[in-house]
């Protein structure tokens, strides 16, 4: 198991019985996007946080996230039209160190991608968050995806607006909120030139019914709004390709991104250990943007972070 020679990886299979592979074989034959976390997300005393789920729209299942930062990088994910698989914590790789001596990691996401490719990620709460141990671990697992043709990111902190931009819209990522049929049609008819959120959703119908469905379009991509600035009635929305603002992007493994945070540099545990925890931050309130709950209510999945 020497870094240069090859790493081993350590996951459950589908009964939740351990496995151990080589890297290489395990990153072909293995679909990690569709296993339980290989350890616990900790659960750190005295937080205001923890572990729970996030309802993926992108695979219709619930991902375990172990943070706010987490939750918010799935956020970034789940809205990425080039994922198609995303799991919490998945697969441990293991390796000894230039003395010899055993070590692991795991990485708190993985993302597959339409390609084929994949992306492991961890989520600091802030940029120093697991000190120079998860900085030298980063390091040995980015040079074991690369190794495979995959990419290994610790994923910053998105800016708290676009943060509480993307929170609102998740509210409303569960496909029931597309409304009736022919519903969808008239909200994107309604933005085929750029116009205020408001007037458009008034022109549809009662907003109660129509801005469920138009921040679900949001969500997707179909309609562009900036999310650089807080969301309010007034905000420019358009037809996605219709400038309405600037729209937020970034460069994934799979293709362009609708919306991503910065990337930085890597994610050390000792024998056979789990990573430190990345999220040192209490989670902010819950009020997500500028916008008002009494304008159309929030209506995330029953038993989840919004």
């Amino acid at each position: 198991m020497d870094g240069r020679a090859g790493f081993e990886a350590v996951f459950l299979d589908p009964i939740g019985q351990e496995v151990r592979q080589r890297w290489e074989d395990a990153c072909v034959t293995v679909a990690f996007e569709d296993l339980n976390p290989v350890s616990a997300f900790p659960v750190p005393p005295g937080r205001r946080w923890g572990p729970g789920l996030w309802w993926s729209a992108t695979t219709e299942r619930h991902v375990v996230a172990g943070s706010n930062a987490m939750r918010t990088q799935l956020t970034v994910l789940d809205r990425d039209p080039q994922v198609t698989g995303l799991a919490g914590r998945p697969v441990r790789l293991v390796w000894r160190d230039g003395q010899g001596r055993v070590r692991s990691w795991v990485p708190q996401l993985f993302a597959r991608y339409a390609d084929g490719t994949a992306l492991l990620a961890d989520c600091p709460g802030h940029a120093e968050a697991g000190g120079e141990r998860a900085q030298r671990a980063g390091a040995v697992v980015a040079a074991a995806c690369e190794g495979i043709g995959w990419r290994y990111r610790r994923l910053e902190p998105l800016e708290p607006v676009l943060a509480a931009n993307l929170k609102w819209l998740a509210g409303y990522r569960h496909p029931r909120n597309r409304g009736p049929a022919g519903l969808m049609a008239a909200v994107l008819a309604a933005f085929a030139r750029p116009r205020p959120l408001i007037e458009g959703a008034t022109a549809v119908g009662s907003p109660v019914e129509v801005l469920p469905a138009l921040f679900h379009a949001l969500w997707h991509g179909w309609l562009s709004v900036s999310l650089d600035r807080p969301l309010h009635e007034r905000v420019s929305v358009g037809l996605a390709g219709v400038p309405a603002g600037h729209r937020v992007s970034g460069s994934g493994q799979g293709g362009s991104r609708r919306a991503a945070g910065r990337s930085v540099g890597g994610g050390l545990v000792g024998p056979l250990g789990d990573g430190p925890d990345l999220d040192e931050e209490p989670g902010g309130g819950d009020e997500p943007s500028a916008w008002g709950v009494g304008s159309a209510g929030s209506r995330g999945v029953k038993g989840e972070e919004r």
